[in-house]
């Protein structure tokens, strides 16, 4: 048994029909429901055990390990078992699962869990746990959100306020249902410098107030747990940062997290995000949250979970009691409560297959697979995020993607320069933006 893991129970199953549903850690971590006798994904990279998974918390080399929830169906007719958290969302355990023997499954956990045993089929249990789960943490998710154009997946980086200001003219001209126009990963100075602009963006402000007389709300992206180390607040700031904590690799550079218990930081992501609000933006996606309830020394001793809800509170608080909060790269029940919206599986892509073919990665079949498995969350915990419409043409497998988000429901975005769109990407983009809208 590894160091920190106590047995919880043995549990006979039947090995050719029983079935085990582990949860994910972060939106981007792989989750779904697997025959008992096989072991779930696991990180290609070491990086995306970081990045993708739950870091520092590698899963055994076979069998099964869940974040706050295993739940198993034996297979035999006997009810389901769900072994979770005890005190979720503050403490979140991994849960294993590995067959023994013919039939015998041991399961163990490295923290407090409890077994409730429920009768039906495991996705009707999933539904249920989700539900008593957000109950007993007081969570009502909102009724509906309207519907979102994001800039990510047709401008990535080279966003500027230009491509905003056009598309949102030809969402206008083409009678595509948008609310909110979304600003992406690009308009920022760098990493960790939410309060400077990019010049090769252009004028945020500006932009932000165009988009608004037009009628549309204004949506922006965040990435406020991360700097960079050439961002000023890295250079000015290293009191800021945790000291020994690597989040990875992206933006060509390794990642630095802030730590939300030391005063300067609190204050100035405090003032970032109630400037953008001030500007008149009103939905805030907050991306690569994981990195903020990564272990590390922080300048206030508290838990690592207790940090991170307390961070995002005081991210919300930031935003205003108006705004819309969407988490994405982000812990998913350590999150509960704190977000309007969840992105509930991997970025989607114009490709189909993931890097590596690792199902935590960007790709078409990562975000199908993880945002199927993940469907009893949707209207229990938040607005289920599945990601962006993609129907312009190139884009691999689009009808497959589209029939997914059909199926899911949740937020309704687009990230297709519109005017790129064809006969058959225009009808998908109204019918799935227009129609999820009224079902909102």
């Amino acid at each position: 048994m590894p160091l920190g893991f106590v047995d919880v129970m043995e549990l006979m199953v039947e090995p050719r029909r029983a079935r085990v549903h582990e949860a994910g850690w972060q939106s981007w971590s792989p989750e779904g429901t697997y025959r008992v006798d096989t072991t779930s994904p696991r990180p290609r990279r070491a990086v995306w055990q970081t990045m993708a998974f739950r870091p520092g918390r590698p899963g055994p080399a076979s069998g099964f390990q869940g974040e706050g929830l295993l739940a198993i169906d034996p297979g035999d007719g006997s009810p389901v078992r769900l072994v979770q958290g005890a005190a979720l969302p503050a403490d979140v355990p991994s849960i294993r699962a590995e067959l023994v023997g013919s039939g015998r499954l041991r399961v163990s956990a490295d923290g407090p869990v409890r077994v409730v045993e429920v009768a039906g089929s495991l996705a009707a249990s999933l539904a249920a746990w989700a539900t008593d789960t957000a109950l007993g943490a007081e969570v009502s998710a909102p009724a509906r959100i309207p519907p979102v154009w994001c800039s990510w997946y047709c401008y990535w980086r080279d966003v500027t306020s230009e491509h905003l200001l056009t598309n949102e003219a030809d969402a206008h001209r083409l009678g595509i249902d948008v609310d909110v126009i979304q600003i992406d990963d690009g308009w920022q100075a760098a990493i960790g410098d939410w309060d400077l602009t990019d010049p090769r963006f252009g004028d945020l402000g500006r932009t932000v107030g165009e988009l608004r007389s037009r009628g549309r709300s204004v949506g922006i992206w965040l990435a406020p747990f991360l700097a960079v180390p050439d961002s000023r607040l890295a250079l000015e700031h290293p009191d800021w940062l945790l000291p020994d904590t690597d989040a990875g690799f992206n933006w060509g550079a390794p990642l630095r997290v802030v730590d939300l218990t030391h005063p300067g930081a609190r204050e100035h992501l405090h003032d970032c995000l109630r400037r953008l609000a001030l500007l008149g933006v009103s939905y805030f996606k907050l991306d690569f949250l994981y990195a903020g309830a990564m272990e590390g020394r922080r300048h206030r001793d508290v838990a690592t979970i207790d940090a991170y809800r307390d961070g995002l509170r005081l991210l919300r608080d930031g935003a205003g009691p108006g705004a819309t909060v969407v988490g994405c790269g982000a812990p998913l029940l350590p999150s509960l409560g704190l977000v309007d919206a969840m992105r509930v599986s991997p970025d989607i892509m114009p490709t189909w297959e993931p890097p590596d073919g690792d199902v935590s990665q960007p790709g078409g079949r990562s975000a199908v697979l993880a945002g199927s498995a993940r469907t009893h969350l949707d209207g229990r915990f938040w607005v289920n995020d599945p990601d962006c419409l993609l129907a312009r043409p190139g884009v691999e497998r689009r009808e497959v993607w589209a029939d997914h988000l059909r199926s899911v429901g949740g937020l309704a975005s687009s990230s297709d320069p519109l005017a790129s769109l064809d006969e058959w990407g225009l009808s998908v983009t109204r019918e799935l933006l227009q129609r999820r809208a009224a079902d909102g």
